[in-house]
């Protein structure tokens, strides 16, 4: 948009704390390359066109906003004479993209002072080489720290889950070694009892019977159903009883494993008949090694499943092997998330999943999107820990309109209503010392925001704060993060 250009005077640009320790001839200069334009309220300039123009404000009021997914958020608003914007960068040259960061409106007649953003560059570089030179310092080390301390908040999540990796992986491998040691012995066990029983004067019709026995015990032991702790004992005591009257020994013994398999009296009563009365005890031995193998074999089954599964886990987390960008089912991304941090959520948290599995996969980036789970997860049991340790983390996908929203609701003590707008900036931290970088919401919003260009929201109380992550559904192209700008500050 271009405003009616007025006449420019080098005394009221040279007023204007920018300008005021230049020499006449250099305002001069500057009157001459540039010109003063009253702008009537609406916009002056779009973010994302190319940076043309640098404005400095002579008198008026003007708003900087940001684009944050379809909505234009507020950044800036002031009526200080002097401040400026627009192509701030203008000194990098093609170094960088010369596009405007923000969005700038008047809301009410306004004056400026514009110059063109060749003429800024070159009036940069001859007057002032010593600045440019330390901008440009500034403003590529400023982006060399974002990465750099983006980086280190993602080597310090990846730490942490790494031990409790380390952790949830030891218990069913540990298992499994333990498993395999009692499978080995059985099956020894196995061996000796079969030897004793090749050398009895068992009939070829009792031995069959006794194999088919085995074979419909071990399919019992597949099908073992789940028992109350009543249920439980009151069946073992039965059948230890049954054991004892039948002359078989360690009845008392063998009952739990029975009772595990699924096996009842009415069970035993059927092998009694099948193979009499004179080869139980040898027969209840020999199940009794079935089921145990199988019970073991079991085991290991699912030791080494809960293994595969972790480290499924851990590949979905990390997207190893996995395009930067793609389309994504966002609910794989937070089951591998939450097993990831499964350790850490402990015993104490009630996790609750409340999923819209009707929600269509959503271009994004997935590794940056499980640190932004990583991130509000770890506030939400630090929250809960704060407030005694026992407490419910709920995870909840939903529409709305264009967005897909994600929310992680805790029932911590919540966020005091005076630090909440400080909560998404850099370093802010409630932890204690050492505990926090005070980076992980200022590093979750610019994912979100800048780089997905969706928003994160917060809304919270006493026993229930919700982080609300949204992002659109729909996305054209892939965007690189861009980090704050110098206008920004205006």
């Amino acid at each position: 948009m271009s405003g009616q250009l007025m006449p420019c005077s080098p005394q009221e640009i040279g007023s204007l704390f920018l300008f005021e320790k230049l020499a006449p001839e250099q305002l001069g200069r500057l009157c001459g390359a540039g010109r003063i334009e009253l702008f009537p309220p609406g916009p002056v300039y779009t973010e994302g066109e190319p940076a043309t123009c640098f404005y400095v404000m002579l008198e008026g009021t003007v708003v900087l906003s940001r684009r944050v997914g379809a909505d234009d958020v507020e950044v800036t608003r002031t009526s200080q004479r002097g401040v400026y914007a627009g192509a701030m960068q203008a000194y990098l040259g093609d170094r960088v993209r010369q596009v405007y960061n923000n969005s700038m409106r008047v809301t009410e007649p306004t004056r400026f002072f514009v110059l063109p953003a060749e003429t800024f560059a070159e009036i940069m570089s001859e007057w002032f080489p010593m600045a440019v030179h330390l901008l440009e310092g500034l403003f590529y080390g400023s982006k060399n720290a974002q990465a750099t301390v983006g980086q280190r908040e993602r080597l310090l999540a990846l730490g942490s889950l790494s031990a409790g990796l380390t952790h949830e992986l030891n218990n069913p491998a540990a298992a499994a070694v333990r498993a395999t040691a009692s499978l080995r012995e059985r099956v020894a066990k196995m061996r000796h009892k079969l030897a004793m029983i090749a050398e009895s004067p068992f009939s070829h019709e009792a031995l069959a019977n006794l194999i088919e026995i085995q074979e419909r015990t071990a399919e019992r032991v597949s099908k073992a159903p789940s028992l109350s702790p009543l249920e439980v004992s009151d069946r073992e005591d039965a059948l230890a009883d049954w054991l004892d009257d039948h002359g078989v020994e360690g009845g008392w013994r063998i009952a739990p494993v029975f009772v595990q398999a699924g096996l009842d009296t009415d069970w035993l009563e059927q092998v009694a008949a099948a193979v009499g009365e004179e080869i139980l005890p040898g027969a209840v031995g020999w199940l009794n090694y079935t089921v145990e193998t199988e019970l073991l074999m079991n085991e290991i089954e699912d030791s080494t499943t809960r293994i595969t599964h972790l480290v499924d886990a851990a590949k979905q987390y990390s997207q190893l092997d996995r395009a930067p960008y793609r389309v994504v089912d966002v609910h794989e991304l937070l089951d591998s998330t939450l097993l990831m941090l499964s350790a850490k959520i402990g015993p104490r948290i009630d996790v609750v999943k409340e999923y819209d599995r009707t929600l269509p996969p959503v271009p994004a980036y997935p590794a940056e999107l499980n640190q932004v789970w990583t991130n509000l997860v770890d506030n939400a049991v630090s929250a809960i820990d704060s407030a005694g340790g026992d407490g419910t983390l709920t995870v909840r996908t939903t529409s709305d309109h264009e967005w897909l929203v994600v929310e992680f609701r805790d029932t911590g003590p919540g966020v005091p209503p005076d630090i909440k707008d400080r909560i998404f900036d850099p370093f802010f931290t409630t932890k204690p010392v050492g505990e926090g970088t005070g980076l992980g919401l200022d590093i979750s919003w610019r994912i979100v925001v800048n780089k997905h260009h969706g928003a994160l929201r917060v809304e919270s109380v006493p026993g229930d704060t919700r982080f609300q992550v949204f992002l659109p559904l729909t996305a054209e192209t892939p965007d690189e993060e861009s980090g704050p700008t110098p206008e920004e500050a205006v």
